[in-house]
């Protein structure tokens, strides 16, 4: 019998050993969480591209010239940049009927994009920036074919 009480005993201290160890590491107080850095940079910002622009579109790199020269009449009734409600700025996704809020982007030295923000720049719904200068803004659609229905998208700021 005592083999049996001293094999219950260790048992015992072994159950209590665990759950005291089980309960010391719960009750540590974790570290505050940092914020996590942003993925990327934003090097356009919503008020260089706020306003009304003219826009206009390209299949062939040739036509470019015309289509900015076309793009500048298109002032007449204008493409309008609002600014967006969490600091990007509004514009149309392919095929919306209504304006979404994106934003610039880029991994430096990568080349930059403009699309939703909570998706990593080059995502396939975002657009290049060939071009932009604060008088023109040039981009190209990464959607293969999107790119083959819209082309080369050309916007020219409006007096």
């Amino acid at each position: 019998m005592t083999f049996v009480r001293r094999l219950t005993h260790l048992a015992v201290l072994g159950a209590l050993a665990g759950l005291a160890a089980a309960c010391s590491s719960t009750n540590q107080t974790a570290a505050p969480i940092e914020p996590a850095a942003p993925r990327y940079i934003s090097p356009i910002t919503a008020q260089q591209v706020i306003g009304k622009w003219g826009l206009a579109a390209y299949h062939r790199p040739e036509d470019a010239a015309r289509t900015e020269a076309q793009a500048r009449q298109g002032c007449r009734q204008p493409y309008i940049i609002n600014g967006g409600p969490s600091g990007g700025f509004m514009m149309y996704l392919a095929d919306q009927s209504e304006p979404t809020e994106v934003v610039s982007k880029q991994i430096p030295p990568g080349p930059t994009f403009i699309g939703l923000a909570d998706e990593p720049p080059g995502a396939e719904t975002d657009r290049e920036v060939v071009r932009f200068d604060g008088q023109v803004l040039v981009l190209r659609w990464l959607d293969k074919e999107v790119a083959g229905r819209y082309g080369t998208m050309v916007y020219v700021r409006c007096p």
